[in-house]
């Protein structure tokens, strides 16, 4: 297939010659998505979109709807295809008979493998076959991959599906089944078109999707008149509602004028739905990026299951100290927490090497109505009321937080974590917020974060109504030591970077940041480091080290994944440092200086 069109509008010319193609095609589909993917404005996007939607029955628009939005399954649903890159690639290879260096070529071209496929299944001649593939037949067939057991069952259904497909259906197949359409049709234009498509109000279609997290249900509802219908289902994430950054306590005052206080913990975002039920109560954690953490974290469930209603809560998983509790602290810093990550099964053990906690600052759903639309204030208050009334178990309360006990069986094995009511607080003058930021500080915590009382809270937005004053970003000088391809429109260039720091005569990588930088800086970058490659492995190349940085980060951790023994939190590249010699950059020492200085103390 030929590079797609670059220009503003649609391709209109592939959406006439096609006109005629049924709607409830996937090829018909691959063709909207195209001439979506061609402009960049949103109202011709959504416009696209909803089009597209009138044109189908209702079933037919809930299935396009889905794969619209990038999604193989509903996000409610805990259904997951478990394709990777690897096997997709190997499907390709099979449908296509293209040799390897073809392949590569064509995913360095476009960054991306569904264009890639429709390049080289092109070159192979394949077409018609994609004329009988309808949208039922599509999800008959991701539910067949889902259920199949094994990569190489896996990959015989992959493959056979792929061969139904001509190269343009066969882009977008792929591009779904990775959960990456970019064509810049994000959700929220989806629901956009719902709601042109059926002359439904905008937030309406909105709500339901939060509610039911299935964007299908909603196109069925929608097209019957009926989304008032829509209820809350446990068990799917909310977004989670964002903060924006404050420089100083008197901007954080030049926006809120009546303001909570609460400390910025360290941890991980995670939001907990619970619902009581005969026999036990159901509980599962969702991390900020939607995914499923119960498992990583099974102390806290039994702890959560003691409330007595329906809920969502959102706060954060610290890792905690009972001696730091006791000196006025408790929650330790994030490379604490990092030890009980990442793995696959956590034992009574470690569960007593780092105890958590899960700290809850705000409610969005009790017994069985939505509270996000009211303000911070009464949620506060409806929290509190949820801590009091829960089931008796071992409990104290210090420093205005509800807290569950940390306990273990007659076994020694640990069965119940803790749960903590976050403390808030009032300030009324910037003063005042600067001295309650310093005490955060000296408790280990990040900083502050400074809530409009009477804000509602809005899921997936930053807005100026939660703010958040930290403590300055550390900084280091570094040099980079490996480039790689970065992904989308970042794919032709070497935009990730891999850098060091010095110990003696050696350097010792310390991390790895990809933003930072002008897109004009890393095409420049990107020349330099081509002409002085060590050693070319394809994706990645060991450079020259002679390229300095000043790089950003949150804190610093220990780890194994780099020679210097530890990692940088969330790094970020400042600037480029053209006027610092590679002998002045960092050490080792400094970095360990840095670590130590952070003063969190230890479990």
């Amino acid at each position: 297939m030929p590079p797609r069109n670059a220009t503003s509008e649609p391709n209109t010319a592939s959406a006439s010659n096609e006109a005629s193609a049924a709607p409830r095609l996937m090829l018909r589909l691959a063709e909207v998505a195209d001439a979506i993917a061609t402009t960049p404005k949103k109202t011709l996007k959504v416009q696209l979109a909803a089009e597209y939607l009138q044109a189908l029955s209702p079933e037919d628009a809930a299935r396009a709807a889905l794969f619209l939005s990038g999604r193989a399954f509903a996000a409610w649903e805990e259904t997951t295809l478990q394709v990777g890159g690897a096997l997709m690639w190997s499907a390709l290879r099979a449908v296509s008979a293209a040799p390897e260096s073809a392949l590569t070529a064509a995913y360095r071209k476009y960054g991306d493998l569904g264009s890639a496929a429709a390049d080289v299944l092109h070159g192979a001649g394949q077409g018609s076959a994609g004329e009988t593939l309808v949208l039922a037949d599509v999800e008959q067939a991701f539910r067949a991959i889902a259920a199949a057991r094994g990569p190489a069952a896996k990959l015989d259904l992959v493959v056979a599906l792929l061969r139904r497909a001509e190269p343009l259906s066969a882009k977008y197949l792929i591009k779904c089944m990775s959960g990456e359409m970019r064509i810049g049709l994000r959700e929220s234009l989806v629901e956009e078109a719902i709601a042109r498509a059926y002359g439904a109000p905008l937030n309406d279609v909105q709500r339901a999707n939060m509610l039911l997290g299935s964007i299908a249900e909603v196109v069925q509802l929608a097209a019957a008149g009926r989304l008032d219908d829509a209820r809350m289902r446990l068990f799917h994430p909310l977004g989670f509602m964002l903060a924006s950054p404050a420089q100083s306590a008197q901007e954080a005052f030049d926006y809120i004028s009546a303001a909570a206080v609460e400390d910025k913990f360290d941890g991980i975002r995670a939001q907990a739905h619970i619902l009581p039920e005969a026999g036990g109560a159901r509980v599962k954690l969702f991390s900020r990026t939607l995914d499923e953490v119960t498992d990583s974290f099974p102390e806290l469930p039994p702890a959560l299951a003691s409330f007595t209603e329906p809920l969502v809560l959102d706060g954060e998983i610290v890792a905690w100290s009972e001696s730091a509790e006791q000196e006025g602290r408790g929650a330790l810093p994030f490379f604490e927490l990092q030890k009980r990550l990442g793995r696959k099964r956590v034992t009574d053990a470690i569960m007593r090497r780092v105890p958590v906690a899960y700290i809850v600052f705000d409610l969005l759903y009790a017994g069985s109505a939505m509270v996000i639309e009211k303000p911070w204030h009464e949620r506060r208050q409806l929290l509190q009321e949820v801590f009091t009334s829960r089931r008796a178990l071992p409990a104290t309360r210090q420093r205005g937080q509800a807290a569950l006990q940390f306990s273990e069986d007659d076994d020694g094995s640990v069965t119940s974590g803790k749960v903590l009511l976050a403390p808030a607080s009032q300030a009324a003058s910037p003063a005042e917020l600067e001295r309650l930021f310093e005490q955060a500080l000296e408790r280990g915590n990040e900083g502050l974060m400074i809530k409009d009382v009477e804000s509602a809270y809005t899921p997936g937005r930053r807005g100026k109504s939660w703010l958040k004053l930290k403590r300055e970003l550390a900084t280091l000088d570094v040099v980079v030591t490996a480039v790689e391809h970065g992904h989308g429109k970042r794919a032709g260039v070497l935009s990730d970077y891999t850098f060091a720091i010095r110990d003696g005569a050696k350097l010792l990588n310390v991390g790895k940041a990809y933003s930072g930088l002008t897109d004009t800086e890393i095409a420049e970058m990107t020349e330099w480091f081509r002409a002085h490659t060590l050693e070319d492995f394809g994706f990645r190349r060991l450079v020259e080290p002679m390229i300095v940085l000043e790089v950003a980060f949150n804190a610093i951790m220990k780890s194994d994944r780099h020679e210097s023994g530890f990692a940088l939190r969330f790094p970020r590249i400042l600037r480029l440092r053209p006027d610092k010699p590679v002998e002045e950059i960092d050490t080792l020492a400094s970095v360990r200086e840095i670590y130590e200085r952070q003063g969190f103390g230890n479990p």
